[in-house]
This record gives structure tokens, C-alpha cells and sequence, in this order.
């Protein structure tokens, strides 16, 4: 049986409380979670987390989420949405510490100015992303599948039951649309 249809078979089981399976599910789709964390971080430079710590949080509220994806498709754009919202949480934290957030005082010389700009980036995209959401939801979730999740166009389009070519048209304006919203940034314009 090819892989596909183990997962598939595997999260119909887990949906009826076979923990078990949803186990043998991890297993299965851990490169492939493996892979969306490396995508998530990598246009993230000089980021604290690491791939392993990424996907086993990832994992972990996978695993405490109430439902199991239906498919595989919404199994990865559960796992891109969990890990977009584990990298803003990780960011805004490091902001936090950055600016005092309960810490004591903190030496210039240990500040990594370029560090905490790509985590004001990152919030500043999440920021934007949630009005997009609000205006256009399926544009607001092709972006994260293809910014934070790194999934192509047929993956994308797997992940959400839409077309592959409705998934480039929603990436290309969602793109547009954050690029304006975030004043021309081409952070938001690039993949990760």
C-alpha cells in the first residue's frame, strides 16, 4: 500500500481513538514534518529554534488538538498553521526578553540588532496576515501554507480542496497584499 493511503488510513483510525495509529502517523509524516519546519525557518535567519524543537511542539499540539485532519493535505496545513503560530509566539517572547520582559538589564554588546529585526519582521507579517484573513480567509491560508508551510502549489492546493491554479492566483495576491500592507516590504513578497 503506498504511503498516502497508510496515512490516510492511519488518521481515519486515529479519528476513532486508536492511539496506536496516530503514533504510526507520526512516524510516517515526520520527514515531511521535518521538511515544513526547515521551510518555516529557514527564511528566518539567525532564528533561537531549531527544526527538531519546532516539529516535536508541532507534534505535541498536533497531538492535543481537538479532531484528527481528515486528510493528509489538512494534516500539513494544521502543521504549517501550528508552526507559524509557535514561530510568532518564539519571536514575540524573544521581543519581549530583548525589551526587558521581566529580565534584569541587559548589556548593548549582547544585543543582535539584525536578530531582533527579522523577528519584528516576523511579527509584523503575522500582524498582517491576520487582517488579511479577515478580508480574503482562503488568500490569508494559501500564504501560510506556501510562506510557513514551503508547500508548492499542488500541495497547497491538496492542503485547502482547491485548485492548483486558484492556490498560485491566491499566493500571487496575497503576496500583493501583504507586500502593500507591510509598506512595500519584499519580505512578504518572497517564499520561504
Amino acid at each position: 500500500m503506498p504511503v498516502h493511503a497508510d496515512i490516510e488510513t492511519l488518521l481515519h483510525r486515529a479519528s476513532e481513538g486508536d492511539r496506536e495509529a496516530w503514533s504510526r502517523l507520526v512516524e510516517l509524516v515526520y520527514p515531511d514534518l521535518k521538511r515544513l519546519a526547515r521551510s518555516a525557518i529557514g527564511g528566518r535567519q539567525r532564528h533561537t529554534l531549531d527544526t527538531t524543537a519546532l516539529v516535536h511542539e508541532c507534534y505535541l499540539r498536533l497531538s492535543r488538538a481537538a479532531g484528527t485532519p481528515r486528510d493528509t493535505g489538512h494534516l500539513m496545513a494544521l502543521a504549517a498553521r501550528i508552526m507559524r503560530q509557535l514561530l510568532i509566539d518564539h519571536a514575540r517572547e524573544r521581543l519581549a526578553d530583548k525589551r526587558g520582559g521581566g529580565a534584569g538589564t541587559v548589556s548593548l554588546d549582547g544585543v543582535d540588532a539584525a536578530g531582533e529585526e527579522a523577528f519584528e519582521n516576523l511579527v509584523e507579517i503575522d500582524r498582517a496576515l491576520s487582517q488579511l484573513a479577515s478580508e480574503s480567509p482562503r488568500q490569508a491560508q494559501v500564504f501560510e501554507c506556501r510562506y510557513f508551510g514551503g508547500l508548492n502549489d499542488e500541495q497547497t492546493a491538496s492542503a485547502l480542496g482547491i485548485s492548483p491554479r486558484t492556490a498560485h492566483r491566491d499566493w500571487d495576491a496575497g503576496r500583493a497584499w501583504l507586500a502593500a500592507a507591510l509598506g512595500g516590504s519584499q519580505e512578504a513578497a518572497q517564499p520561504a
